[in-house]
C-alpha cells in the first residue's frame, strides 16, 4: 500500500493503524505528535482504531515551544 508520509511517497506492508504507522515510522515521542489525514487532524483517540487508506497523505506535525 502507498501513503504520502510527510510529502514522501512510502510503501507500507499493508494497511495499518496511525498508532502502528508511528511505531513503524519509529517516532520518538508519540505522544508529542499530532496526525493530519487527507487534511483532517485526528484526535488522539481515534489513532488506535483509524487506519490508513492507499493514496491518504498523511502528515506528522510536531509542535514546538520555547523562544524569547
Amino acid at each position: 500500500m502507498e501513503i504520502t508520509l510527510n510529502g514522501k511517497k512510502t510503501e507500507l506492508d499493508g494497511p495499518l493503524t496511525v498508532s502502528e504507522l508511528l511505531v513503524q515510522a519509529n517516532v520518538k515521542m508519540p505522544d508529542m505528535v499530532s496526525v493530519e489525514i487527507n487534511g483532517e487532524i485526528l484526535e488522539r483517540e481515534q489513532f488506535a482504531a483509524r487506519r490508513g487508506n492507499p493514496g491518504d497523505s498523511v502528515e506528522f506535525l510536531y509542535f514546538m515551544g520555547g523562544g524569547a
